[in-house]
């Protein structure tokens, strides 16, 4: 045990409005850790008193922490979690930012008891925040789930994620990952190599995903027994495929035309798993987005589960979260 609490003074009763302080030990009392756990100018302890609405001060390994029961053991957990990294990691601005996309979820979860956590044979890989743990619990219980959101914020990593588990527990036979060959404009006959050269860097995202939750190895082996499928989407057409889960990813390259021909793909025992941002459609500009249509026609139909993402569920570099912050206020005054 890395921690103790060791003192706790609350104020008047105890309600989830109230503010209380509590004070607490980290241990061992390490120098070095601690300098690594607040940072420059304790610029990480200032990055969590912002994002968790407390105050945070400390005298070496001592901590005090002021704010409502629910936030004070929120951080509680989420320094443990922190100085137990220090042992093996630099932390930086970045990664905190990660952890506290899990302090959210951690909220969650521990008012509702759900794990959500997906299993592969590599480890556990936990959602971070509210909106991918919403994510994954739809993919598990729907049979067609769309995910719609700017980049970075874990749609295509989560629903690999989901597809290796469920390949994993037996649950399909195969894994489909498919993508429309069109982006910025660019068409294949004008791209240099054979078909294969021409198509793999389209699919190189998921390849990547693959490679990191299996192991190259075994990710080849596998696509040479059949189990798992990377294509272009026009090798969807007339194709039925049964106890299989299936992703479409950058959906909002596909035409109406080609996204109802995916979705008809679906067959017994197969669940499909569609992604993509809206904001970003590289189609020539009289045609329609597949995905944008099928937002509208599907909303509210049995079996299917929409799920938005914004700037605030990015969880890649900071910066990436205020330009999608920006772009997202640039469209709404020009949309007003």
């Amino acid at each position: 045990m890395e921690f103790s609490v060791f003192l706790t003074t609350t104020t008047t009763a105890a309600t989830e409005s109230d503010r209380h302080t509590v004070q607490f030990e980290l241990e061992p009392a390490n120098t070095e850790r601690l300098m690594n756990l607040c940072g420059q100018f304790d610029q990480h302890l200032r990055q969590l008193e912002h994002r968790l609405g407390v105050e945070l001060s400390n005298r070496g390994n001592l901590f005090q922490i002021t704010g409502t029961p629910l936030t004070t053991q929120l951080t509680i957990n989420l320094l443990h979690d922190l100085y137990r990294e220090t042992a093996e990691t630099v932390l930086s601005p970045e990664s905190i930012h990660l952890f506290l996309q899990e302090a959210n979820l951690d909220k969650v979860q521990a008012n509702t008891g759900d794990d959500v956590r997906i299993r592969t044979k590599r480890g556990y890989i936990k959602p971070k925040g509210l909106a991918q743990s919403q994510y994954i619990q739809n993919i598990r219980t729907h049979d067609v789930t769309f995910g719609i959101g700017p980049a970075g914020t874990g749609k295509t990593w989560l629903a690999v994620a989901c597809a290796v588990e469920a390949l994993e527990r037996d649950e399909v036979r195969r894994l489909v990952l498919v993508r429309p060959a069109v982006e910025a404009g660019e068409r294949l006959g004008f791209l240099p190599g054979d078909l294969s050269q021409k198509i793999d860097p389209y699919l190189r995202p998921m390849y990547d995903a693959l490679y990191e939750m299996l192991g190259v190895e075994k990710v080849n082996k596998l696509i040479e027994r059949n189990v798992i499928e990377v294509a272009p989407l026009a090798y969807m057409r007339g194709r039925t495929l049964n106890d299989a889960f299936i992703l479409l990813d950058e959906a909002q390259n596909t035409t109406t035309e080609q996204m109802k021909m995916f979705l008809t793909r679906l067959g017994f025992g197969s669940s499909a798993v569609i992604t993509g941002d809206i904001t970003q459609i590289d189609l020539p500009r009289h045609q329609t987005s597949g995905l944008r249509q099928a937002a509208e026609i599907l909303e509210g139909v049995k079996g299917i589960s929409f799920n938005w993402f914004s700037g605030r569920d990015v969880v890649r570099h900071k910066l990436v979260q205020k330009i999608v912050a920006a772009y997202e206020g640039f469209e709404r005054e020009r949309a007003t």
